[in-house]
């Protein structure tokens, strides 16, 4: 490649572990990032301590200046006096300014998680595991001030397992993700790019996942309840309850099966807990019980869940 390549200066602008790991990769391949910009510190836990994104650790850790605005339509001259050349953004978190998006010789562009127009969004990962698809992938496109709507540069497709689950796909897709800037950054800075509109009849689209939807509901189809849970199982989680108790569950697969007591706790069977659907049974093999710690199957019943076989789950 070009060495000339290597000294665009970068801005790159990111906030959860998806994109902490997209920039390391390019930290590490040698291209200058001038700066990162990423969400501020957030109160987490009861305590309510303040913790910084993961790609604000990644970016302390290489040793990057990191800016943090609150409000980026307002507090953007700070990430333009790095003058970049080129913004890079992978799940930063907010709308980016006409302001900003003029200003690089390059343009910007965004690593998006799926396969636009499809998953238009803040959750297209976590939405094509809860609608069960077989495919997904990543999608890198400029950006412009619509949600996801700007041209497409390159595109590559992953298939979707039927273990994977949401941080699975964060993982693979955020390897993907890297592996495609690699081969499109040379490039773009050569010039040699064909944009491709997208077709805005077939968009569909991935808003960020509501409160409501942690809220299990096992009176369905077995499959559509699997993919329900696994793809909210790591964050921010798939809950189940049961006499007004909240129960997270941690590790689970399915079992098709006839005569089921639907939506109802089974109990134990071999090293699993049995929630019953329609038309088959979700096997537990980790839970959480709210304010304490995971446990497995048998550890949990042998405790609390031998007195709830037969509840309803609510």
């Amino acid at each position: 490649m070009d060495m000339n390549a290597y000294k665009q200066r970068i801005v790159f602008m990111g906030t959860p572990k998806f994109a902490a790991d997209i920039l390391g990769g390019l930290f590490a391949d040698g291209y200058n990032i001038v700066a990162v910009v990423t969400q501020p510190d957030k109160e987490f836990g009861r305590k309510k301590q303040l913790k910084a994104s993961e790609v604000k650790m990644k970016a302390m850790e290489l040793g990057i200046p990191v800016l943090t605005p609150a409000k980026i339509r307002k507090e953007y001259a700070e990430v333009l006096s790095y003058e970049p050349d080129l913004i890079i953004t992978s799940a930063y978190g907010q709308i980016i300014p006409s302001e900003i998006l003029e200003y690089p010789k390059y343009k910007c562009i965004n690593t998006h998680g799926s396969l636009l127009p499809l998953y238009r969004g803040g959750a297209p990962i976590q939405r094509s595991i809860i609608n069960g698809d077989k495919q997904t992938g990543i999608t890198i496109m400029y950006m412009n001030e619509k949600m996801d709507e700007g041209d497409i540069l390159y595109q590559k497709a992953i298939d979707i397992d039927i273990h994977d689950t949401s941080a699975d796909m964060f993982n693979k897709l955020s390897v993907l993700a890297l592996e495609m800037l690699r081969e499109f950054l040379p490039k773009l800075f050569a010039g040699d790019i064909d944009p491709i509109k997208q077709d805005n009849d077939k968009a569909t689209y991935a808003y960020n996942l509501e409160k409501e939807l942690e809220h299990i509901d096992f009176n369905d189809d077995v499959l559509n309840v699997y993919n329900h849970i696994r793809g909210l199982l790591d964050n921010p989680g798939a809950y189940v309850y049961i006499k007004d108790k909240k129960y997270k569950m941690e590790k689970v697969f399915f079992e098709y099966a006839e005569n089921t007591d639907s939506s109802t706790f089974k109990g134990l069977e071999n090293d699993y807990l049995r929630f019953d659907t329609q038309n088959g049974y979700i096997k537990v093999y980790e839970i959480k019980p709210e304010g304490k710690n995971s446990m497995n199957a048998k550890a949990f019943y042998n405790g609390t869940g031998r007195n709830l076989v037969g509840e309803k789950l609510g």
